[in-house]
């Protein structure tokens, strides 16, 4: 049976970090790949405003293609409206082959979140969610969680927890930094930093996107390079 990961996001930008955790998840879990879902719309940052996304998608394909163990799905992008997992979850399991074993990875501080999640039951019977943390991080509470999945599945979402090396780089840091006119090298991969450079994203004058989202292969393989 097939074990694919999937890990969600804006990626805006991609950053190392999510890069490791990704690669760390891929190797604990004995993970055929891991496919990167830029998100479109999430539920959670509707006010947000976030880089088009045909460069964010861009970004994620720019930082996995040296990685023959990561792929890149634009499912959430060409879906319309706001980027609810179960519906991700339940198209990709309609394009993987059938005995495809899925996990979804969420960073462990998102455990607490999960109970006001769309159809959370739904979702751990589709999949098998996978909590990453911090070394050193506060058991996660799971009484919530519990009420809403059932102890069971609770006791066994947590069991499944991967502690990550500690690396504390975000999205927003980055972003700022950017702004400021400040390096964000070792934070990104280069391949990214100099996209971020040359489309002057983060930036008062960002230049506007023209690109349109690339057509692509289903996710059972290597998506297609744009």
């Amino acid at each position: 049976m097939k074990k694919i990961g999937v890990l969600g996001g804006t990626f805006d930008p991609i950053h190392n970090a999510h890069l490791l955790l990704a690669e760390q998840a891929r190797e604990s879990l004995g993970l055929e790949r891991v496919i990167f879902i830029p998100a479109k719309a999430p539920p959670h940052k509707r006010k947000a405003r976030l880089a088009p996304a045909a460069d964010r998608l861009r970004m994620v394909h720019l930082a996995t293609q040296g990685n023959s163990g990561f792929a890149v799905s634009d499912i959430e992008l060409r879906r319309r409206g706001p980027s609810y997992t179960v519906d991700t979850i339940r198209a990709l399991k309609r394009q993987l082959e059938r005995e495809a074993r899925l996990f979804f990875l969420i960073g462990g501080d998102t455990i607490g979140e999960l109970p006001i999640w769309r159809n959370i039951r739904a979702l751990v019977r589709l999949c098998e969610i996978v909590p990453l943390t911090r070394p050193g991080a506060p058991p996660p509470r799971v009484g919530e969680l519990a009420k809403a999945i059932g102890k069971e599945e609770a006791r066994a979402l947590v069991g499944r927890l991967i502690e990550m090396p500690l690396m504390d780089i975000s999205a927003t840091d980055i972003r700022r930094r950017v702004a400021e006119g400040r390096s964000v090298r070792y934070l990104v991969p280069e391949v990214v930093r100099e996209y971020i450079q040359r489309k002057g994203l983060y930036t008062k004058k960002a230049k506007p996107s023209r690109r349109t989202l690339p057509r692509q292969k289903s996710c059972g393989g290597r998506s297609r390079r744009p």
